[in-house]
């Protein structure tokens, strides 16, 4: 469960891919270029490869196509088992599945923990998708 938690917050904290037009970039708290995230999912590396994809369902998949997660309409987050891990709510508050807050997206795409502590930016990716920065990672 921690690798499935942790593989897309580095899908979407760990990418990269300026020279696509349609790429944002994503941002850690240094504010060092990590990665990127294209207008149709695709998640990129620091060195532009491909690492994982929200696909036209909401589906998270992984490299190889395979899914690890889902973000239901209403901003649940669900791991590969369906089961919920938290929620990304339309002010940007990011809860865990106990209901607990465990971060927030800003609207101006500032990533913050949940002691208001900056921990990355993603200007320009939707609110949900950037939320499962908390869920999702590729170590």
């Amino acid at each position: 469960m921690k690798k499935i938690i942790a593989l897309l917050a580095s899908a979407i904290i760990l990418l990269a891919l300026p020279s696509k037009a349609d790429a944002q970039t994503i941002r850690d708290k240094y504010g060092s270029q990590i990665g990127s995230i294209q207008s149709d999912g695709t998640i990129r590396d620091k060195y532009g490869s491909q690492v994982g994809k929200i696909d036209s369902n909401n589906y998270v998949r992984d490299k190889y196509g395979a899914q690890i997660g889902k973000i239901d309409s209403d901003g649940t987050i669900r791991d590969k088992y369906g089961s919920q891990v938290g929620k990304v709510y339309s002010d940007g508050v990011v809860r865990d599945k106990y209901g607990a807050q465990i971060g927030k997206v800003e609207k101006d795409g500032t990533i913050r923990d949940k002691y208001g502590a900056q921990i990355g930016s993603a200007r320009g990716v939707p609110t949900t998708w950037a939320g499962l920065y908390f869920f999702f990672s590729l170590n």
